[in-house]
């Protein structure tokens, strides 16, 4: 019988804000941070858990001491029994009444949570032998659905809705998958957007991203109209009409700024505009959404829950789903959220601008596309050419195109080498 013998945590931290990689209207000068998390067993085959908390910068330390406050809730315990109750573990650890009441499931804590599932869904794939896209593409329905807490959603999406949504993909499931390791999964860059960058290199970096195949980029908006302007003409220009630009104002505006300065962009025909307004105000991102109309409204990196996601998706406030892979509590919320979207016909395009993340949400996106939403129409995830060299399993884009993991684990292993190097303090 194997246990988990300890709980180990390490603040790290790269110092992007020298090249402004990062930047945006709301985050000018970020260095992107891991509050990380290892899950060690006794068990003979070495194996560990690996997840993360992605930040940018001060602040890692208090989501690394959250991270610690987990310790007592999992050391000690029988990691067969932890593994095989997934959905059992997130309850227990998301209703803890005393760390309930630092959230309720929101905030540090909450985000701490999904470290630590996040590393037991490591380490129960790497077990397996499987990506865990992989590894949860081959549960039953009724495997996938005892890990969702309904508790708040049953108004929008109850048990039974969500093993009609699963049955009804399943026929498709292995034609998708071999599509899926066959072709890859689209994605669009926004290494070319960020808002510390020139014009220069704003162009070359444009011209790379044709040059690899995507068919969309993002930009960062948000800090001056005239600059936003000026840049989105030169990324036009350089990308021309079929290469579609995204806009993202990192939560900038208010709700009446937004609706003006969707206006004076519209000249440049957009994809989406992402996160106008602030993440928590639904009605608000419902009116810029009407008002911008038919440019759809992106919004979800810094949704704190799956409450706020059915709030979203009811009140029609959200065009595209922007699911983020350590923001809530894990893998267990991430599948509520699918299913949510699934509901709703919404498309989702996970969040990925930050360390680990692309490694990290490849994962719930190719999941989605084989057992839960059964198509890629309309989807994308996110990528950004920074920091993959410090992960175990680095992602693997070409093309425009993510192609499908087939290491064993959640790729949120991070390089040993590199988190010594890159220890704060």
């Amino acid at each position: 019988m194997a246990r988990l013998i300890a709980l180990q945590t390490h603040d790290v931290r790269f110092p992007t804000s020298q090249t402004l990689d990062g930047s945006d209207a709301m985050n000018p000068d970020p260095d992107y941070s891991a509050a990380y998390l290892r899950l060690r067993t006794d068990a003979d085959d070495g194996l560990e858990g690996h997840g993360f908390v992605f930040t940018i910068g001060r602040g890692n330390d208090v989501q690394v001491a959250a991270l610690r406050a987990l310790e007592d809730h999992l050391v000690g315990r029988d990691v067969d029994e932890l593994l095989a109750d997934l959905g059992g573990v997130w309850r227990e650890l998301v209703h803890d009444s005393q760390l309930r009441w630092l959230g309720p499931e929101k905030g540090i804590m909450h985000m701490a949570i999904g470290a630590a599932v996040n590393a037991l869904w490591d380490l129960k794939a790497k077990r397996a032998g499987q990506p865990l896209w992989q590894l949860l593409a081959g549960m039953t329905p009724e495997e996938i659905v005892d890990l969702v807490d309904f508790r708040y959603l049953t108004d929008a999406l109850t048990r039974e809705e969500a093993l009609a949504i699963l049955r009804a993909a399943e026929p498709g499931r292995a034609e998708r998958e071999a599509t899926l390791v066959r072709e890859g999964y689209p994605a669009y860059t926004t290494t070319p957007g960020w808002l510390g960058y020139d014009d220069d290199k704003l162009a070359r970096l444009c011209r790379e991203a044709v040059a690899e195949g995507f068919a969309q980029i993002k930009l960062k908006v948000g800090g001056d109209l005239d600059d936003d302007v000026r840049r989105l003409r030169i990324a036009r220009e350089v990308c021309g009409p079929d290469v579609r630009i995204a806009v993202d104002a990192n939560q900038r505006w208010d709700v009446a700024d937004a609706v003006r300065w969707m206006d004076a962009l519209k000249e440049f025909d957009l994809a989406w505009i992402e996160e106008p307004t602030s993440p928590d105000d639904v009605l608000g991102h419902a009116a810029i959404a009407k008002a911008v109309a038919p440019v759809p409204v992106a919004t979800g990196e810094h949704t704190a829950n799956r409450v706020l996601f059915k709030q979203f998706l009811q009140a029609d406030a959200l065009g595209i789903l922007q699911l983020d892979a350590t923001r809530v509590a894990g893998v267990n919320e991430n599948i509520a959220i699918l299913l949510l979207a699934a509901k709703f016909g919404v498309p989702v395009c996970p969040h990925a601008g930050g360390v680990g993340l692309c490694e990290a949400v490849q994962h719930l996106a190719m999941f989605d596309y084989v057992a839960v939403s059964g198509t890629t129409e309309g989807r994308m995830i996110e990528f950004v050419d920074h920091l993959h060299e410090h992960f175990v399993t680095p992602v693997d884009v070409r093309d425009g195109r993510y192609h499908a993991p087939k290491s064993p684990g959640a790729g949120t292993e991070m390089l040993a080498e590199s988190i010594v190097e890159y220890e704060h303090g």
